[in-house]
């Protein structure tokens, strides 16, 4: 027992790293196609590292581009949607192992998916101060099939989801840094008999810099990062309002919103900002980026009070406003769009590459096979996932834990914007970007079952809640964790593309909107 408890601290994160390696890095160039959205951020993202800008392609360019012919793109920008960062990042990966290598296109997924385990275990050590409850809420992340399927595509929502955590992680650290100054500050006061009045104003707040920056990042892949910025700075402004009540500070609220609310916005927007824009730098430094040369033009220029604008600017501009106004009219009907309201019970996956094969055609030996990536999150974790949030948001009412809040703000960034667009053409595999919220509720719960859960005071409170029993709780926990881990090697082989019996991938159709 001394051995383990001595090994367990590295040994025990170790092996969920290893895991999650494995299960995101093996027979990663399989398929070698473009599966699903690859056919444009694959491209994109070369003749990004080419030109400095999306460029066009060729009709059926795909399978010229699968076969190594990989520089047939021409020097005409393309219209894309999404900014440039996560495509820079896919393009690394091309550089380094070639354009036609499919483990080339992927590894950099595959690799912020693997550092996104690392990330969360560390997260969830910090929040609740356990090592066991680290190793298990990234056991479960590293074996879930969204996670794994979202790491295996050169997709760009992986890439929310890392730099998103990364947000989240610099919000947790500043919540602790800003309650020891303030302390720190409230006792200096008393020392001095000093009326505390609004508050201090706190300027070196280095966490919400880098909270900022990794909310700037996560923009960066997506506009749907803007979300966890606006979210966490509302955070941020509510929590310092409810420390300061604590400390005792007589103007509490209008201190928090109109002194430190500010300062806080000027921590983080701006940076934010700055990391947006100079993901586009290769747009700005070229000419032939989609809508560069745009505000050249006479006819499209800006007048009157704005005609002073820098026309680079003008252009700019028109294209965010043209990618926004495709963003919120995009409602093209696909086979597998997935109604927001719907995600967190998994009602209807996306299914991104399937290929079908009779007996004797290539390596099949059944009557017929069946090769499949569907983002099918293991539904042990998912849908035990979504009841700890809900038991979390009662837990929230009652007793006002703010490490339930933290959780649950991580959600709200998430997924509640998404209900905003339930007319939209959207798909399940967005929710990669508050899955870990998810793991991080489904923790806490485990916490509780174990009696691990931490009190609900202050910054390092760890007073155990209650003491239920351990024995059951750990049984109980134990054939949880079989039981996963039994359902993970189950959809495994329809989370890699893996050739497999068409009766087998029958077996896993839970629900028929899985089909």
């Amino acid at each position: 027992m001394l051995l383990i408890r001595r090994w367990f601290p590295w040994a025990g994160p170790l092996f969920v790293v290893v895991v999650a390696a494995v299960l995101r890095l093996w027979n990663l160039g399989s398929p070698h196609a473009l599966v699903f959205d690859e056919t444009f951020y694959v491209k994109d993202a070369w003749s990004l590292f080419n030109n400095g800008y999306e460029s066009t392609w060729p009709d059926k360019a795909d399978e010229i581009f699968a076969n190594g012919n990989a520089n047939i793109f021409t020097d005409v920008g393309s219209f894309v949607v999404h900014p440039p960062l996560g495509k820079w990042l896919i393009s690394l990966g091309m550089a380094a192992f070639g354009p036609g290598n499919s483990w080339g296109w992927r590894i950099v997924t595959a690799l912020i998916g693997i550092l996104a385990v690392v990330l969360l275990m560390l997260i969830i050590r910090k929040l609740f101060g356990s090592t066991l409850l680290a190793v298990i809420g990234g056991f479960l992340f590293a074996i879930d099939g969204n996670a794994i399927v979202m790491s295996r595509v050169a997709l760009l929502d992986n890439y929310v989801m890392f730099f998103a955590l990364l947000g989240f992680g610099a919000i947790l650290l500043d919540r602790e840094w800003h309650a020891t100054r303030l302390a720190a500050w409230m006792a200096k006061r008393a020392e001095t008999g000093e009326w505390p009045g609004w508050g201090p104003a706190m300027w070196f707040r280095p966490w919400l810099l880098a909270a900022g920056l990794a909310f700037g990042l996560t923009m960066s892949v997506k506009w749907s990062g803007l979300y966890f910025l606006a979210a966490f700075g509302v955070y941020v402004v509510v929590v310092d309002a409810l420390a300061r009540r604590r400390a005792g500070i007589p103007f509490w609220a209008s201190g928090a919103i109109l002194k430190q609310g500010p300062i806080s916005f000027l921590l983080m927007v701006p940076i934010a900002v700055a990391t947006f824009l100079s993901s586009w730098t290769g747009w700005f430094v070229t000419t032939g980026g989609f809508y560069r040369t745009w505000a050249d033009s006479p006819e499209t220029a800006w007048t009157g009070a704005f005609a002073w604008v820098p026309h680079v600017v003008q252009s700019f501009w028109h294209y965010q406003v043209a990618a926004y106004t495709y963003h919120v009219g995009l409602v093209t009907p696909h086979p597998y769009q997935s109604n927001p309201l719907t995600w967190l019970f998994m009602v209807r996956p996306t299914s991104m590459y399937y290929q079908s094969s009779a007996a004797g055609e290539g390596t099949c030996s059944f009557s017929t096979c069946s090769e499949a990536i569907t983002e099918i999150a293991n539904p042990l974790i998912w849908w035990a996932g979504t009841a700890a949030v809900l038991y979390l948001v009662y837990r929230l009412a009652r007793y006002r834990e703010w490490r339930v809040g933290l959780i649950l703000m991580g959600m709200v960034a998430g997924y509640l914007p998404w209900l905003m667009y339930t007319g939209r053409t959207v798909f399940q595999f967005y929710s990669i970007a508050f899955e870990p919220y998810l793991i991080l509720a489904l923790t806490f719960v485990i916490g509780l079952v174990l009696g691990l859960a931490p009190g609900t005071g202050g910054v390092g409170a760890d007073a155990v809640t209650r003491e239920p029993d351990r024995t059951v709780g750990i049984r109980v926990l134990i054939g949880y964790l079989v039981a996963a881990v039994l359902v993970s090697a189950f959809f495994y082989p329809l989370w890699t593309g893996m050739q497999i019996p068409f009766s087998f991938w029958q077996m896993h159709i839970w629900l028929p909107s899985w089909r």
